[in-house]
């Protein structure tokens, strides 16, 4: 690419999702620019495994796809998401954007991968449901789990936080969305407390929301 080209992305209108499946909104654009504004960072980590927890379009995973093969980079992408029908939306988004190197998986989290994957993901994304709900809403068939979070909106976060080094390859980086009301810094600070260099690469204001963008990264031995 030539300096200054704004690297490609998904397009939208070839991005699937149905009633029960979120679709792409402020958040997943964030995510999205977090990670392309590190893009020469990336391509010096080279990554070869990239996973989505929680792909539902398949917009996120398919966009960084899309961006990293324009910078000369080539990945293999691996997506989860509880929702069957999110998983299907992203098989077909990946396939209209003619991206193959790419598998999906219906799971809750990572938890049937983290065996296989441990120490081998080299760029982790994740855009978790941050809403404040009840707690009995977390979990529940459908859109639901796309959104509801629990107590803080960090009832999944939290689940997931733990496993974010076990995952991590050395060097590897995990992008995740989280809110005002999720206390980042506190969620940083976590981070770096299980071995990662963590902060929070990106803010924006979208709505009612103040999205915060954590990046976590795996410090090399």
């Amino acid at each position: 690419m030539m300096a200054g080209e704004k690297l490609p992305i998904a397009r939208i209108a070839d991005t699937h999702y149905t009633r029960e499946v979120y679709e792409p909104s402020d958040d997943s654009f964030a995510i999205v620019d977090a990670v392309i504004a590190d893009i020469s960072d990336i391509q010096a980590l080279n990554p070869t495994l990239c996973l989505e927890v929680g792909s539902g379009s398949g917009y996120v995973t398919c966009s960084v796809a899309t961006a990293m093969a324009a910078a000369g980079l080539r990945a293999e992408f691996i997506t989860t998401d509880i929702n069957p029908d999110a998983c299907a939306c992203t098989t077909t988004t990946m396939r209209a954007h003619a991206i193959t190197a790419f598998d999906t998986a219906l799971a809750d989290l990572a938890a049937p991968l983290s065996r296989r994957l441990r120490g081998a993901v080299d760029l982790l994304l994740f855009n978790p449901p941050y809403v404040l709900t009840p707690s009995e809403e977390v979990g529940r068939p459908g859109m639901c789990a796309a959104w509801a979070g629990g107590f803080n909106g960090r009832e999944v976060i939290d689940r997931f936080l733990p496993a974010v080094p076990h995952l991590l390859s050395p060097g590897g980086r995990c992008y995740m969305v989280t809110v005002a009301e999720n206390r980042p810094e506190e969620l940083v600070g976590i981070a770096e407390a299980a071995g990662l260099d963590a902060e929070v690469a990106l803010v924006r204001s979208a709505d009612e929301e103040k999205l915060h963008i954590l990046r976590m990264v795996k410090r090399v031995a």
